[in-house]
């Protein structure tokens, strides 16, 4: 596999993971502060699991790379 291509692949992966991840995590604490722990607490959040990786996949995949050049920029000040 070229070198572009795994380079994607990775992204796709990266983004994959990080915003599953981050959904699983936001979407428990919101659903847990506004709503309590209680018997129904995992019925309420696995459709705003859902949800919340539905929104964030993409987001993630197409604003990685924008965020990972300001991050350059902002390093690049602080090393001058």
């Amino acid at each position: 596999m070229s070198r572009v291509k795994l380079s994607r692949l990775r992204q796709l992966v990266f983004g994959f993971y990080m915003s599953g991840i981050m959904s699983v995590l936001m979407s428990g604490v919101i659903t847990l502060l506004n709503t309590g722990l209680d018997g129904g607490f995992f019925y309420r959040w696995g459709p705003a699991f859902l949800v919340a990786w539905a929104v964030a996949f993409p987001l993630v995949t197409f604003i990685a790379p924008f965020a990972g050049k300001l991050t350059a920029s902002t390093m690049r000040r602080f090393e001058s």
